[in-house]
């Protein structure tokens, strides 16, 4: 089924306009690395991270818009599918690029861990807080409230958690993660499929991409895939290896570059997204959108990288934990099973949204291996209290199958 974007929507000529400008400055940032791929040219390793990272970030945004247009032309089960692929590709390509390195370079396996814990951290402790923060600043909003659909990404988020407090007990990741993620995130693409159909909400380039007609907008949609599953393709691998020489050049710890800097390349069109749906006063749209993006990320993100190490090897393997990557998964579990439980409720207060921030803003500040643990024991202590001394979370928590039921299979929802 094809939709048109509605006339409510704002498809006016400068609408359109300012869409097209973005989609052409976003094609633009892969190709300066593009040409030096080309040409074989050998850079700096400064110079390649930020090219490298300028590709990607360019992809992303690519890869963000024509995902949303794709909407409009394939069925819902297909669309859902590819979308959460999609989501988390450039992520996941430098993520697996580690992965794939550290497979022949031992050197290289704190890198993935670094990459995938500092992209989920951000997802929560700066992407959930601002959309309520922006939410709340501009239309005095105390409170984003989540639809009852909304119940599937935090039940499969909730069970993901729960099952991920088991791998820094490990030591490992493994092959066994794996499939249990693996398992978790096709169950939710699959469940999401049977929800009931809603006409897609386009804003911004993605708009000015679905007011092209039928043909053209499937060939320009397509077009942009290809096009920025290129860029990542080419980029990948270089932008993580020169990140970490760059790191090692400068003094500078290259863990935290790997940690921080290159999530916010590939995280960055979620997080615009999400602060542009809450800006047009729509903030539970725009949290639902990193929900999910963390869903995506904290299960099949986490299940593909035991795979390329053993592809990379050659053999089943898992991946080894040292003590800096168990405490930063453990702290990455503790703020998600926090998070989780904090929306059950289906619903982010601003209080809480300031709570995520501070303590994700201290971790990130003070990376010391007490401060890990500290913070780490903070989320678990404040989980343990929410649930004893708050009723609402309580309840929140025994609806959670009922409103499952109800969105997939369109149940009676528990009251």
């Amino acid at each position: 089924m094809t939709y048109q974007p509605r006339p409510s929507q704002g498809n006016g000529v400068a609408r359109q306009r300012s869409g097209w400008l973005a989609i052409a400055l976003a094609l633009l940032l892969p190709l300066p690395w593009g040409t030096i791929w080309l040409l074989g040219e050998h850079l700096p390793p400064q110079w390649v991270a930020l090219l490298t990272g300028l590709a990607i970030l360019g992809a992303a945004f690519l890869l963000s818009w024509a995902a949303e247009a794709f909407q409009m032309d394939v069925s819902q089960a297909l669309a859902l599918g590819l979308l959460a692929l999609i989501a988390v590709l450039p992520e996941y390509a430098v993520d697996a690029a580690f992965a794939w390195r550290a497979a022949r370079d031992p050197s290289y396996a704190p890198y993935a861990v670094a990459n995938m814990t500092g992209a989920n951290r951000l997802l929560i402790g700066l992407g959930w807080s601002a959309v309520v923060l922006v939410a709340w600043l501009r239309q005095g909003v105390r409170r984003v409230r989540l639809e009852p659909t909304n119940a599937l990404e935090v039940s499969v988020l909730l069970a993901a958690t729960v099952y991920s407090l088991l791998i820094p007990l490990k030591g490992t990741l493994s092959i066994l993660d794996t499939v249990v993620l693996g398992a978790l995130f096709a169950f939710y693409v699959w469940a999401t499929s049977r929800a009931p159909t809603e006409e897609p909400n386009l804003v911004g380039p993605a708009l000015a991409l679905g007011c092209l007609p039928l043909w053209w907008r499937r060939v320009v949609v397509w077009a942009l895939f290809l096009y920025a599953a290129g860029a990542i393709l080419i980029s990948a691998e270089a932008f993580a290896h020169g990140l970490v020489v760059t790191g090692v050049s400068l003094g500078v710890d290259e863990f935290l570059l790997v940690q921080w800097l290159a999530p916010l390349a590939s995280e960055a069109p979620e997080f615009i997204v999400a602060m542009l749906f809450a800006w047009r006063l729509q903030a539970g749209a725009g949290l639902r959108t990193l929900i999910s993006s963390k869903v995506n990320q904290w299960t099949l993100l986490i299940a593909t990288l035991p795979l390329v190490y053993s592809l990379g090897r050659g053999e089943l393997s898992a991946l080894p934990l040292d003590s800096r990557q168990t405490q930063e998964l453990l702290l990455t579990t503790a703020q998600s099973l926090f998070a989780t439980v904090l929306v059950t409720k289906l619903a982010l207060s601003r209080g809480e949204a300031l709570l995520l921030f501070a303590l994700f803003a201290l971790q990130l500040s003070v990376p010391t291996e007490l401060v890990r643990w500290s913070v780490s024991v903070v989320y678990l202590l404040l989980t343990a209290l929410l649930l004893l001394r708050r009723r609402e979370a309580r309840l929140g928590l025994a609806r959670l199958p009922g409103a499952v039921r109800f969105s997939v299979l369109g149940g009676t929802q528990a009251k």
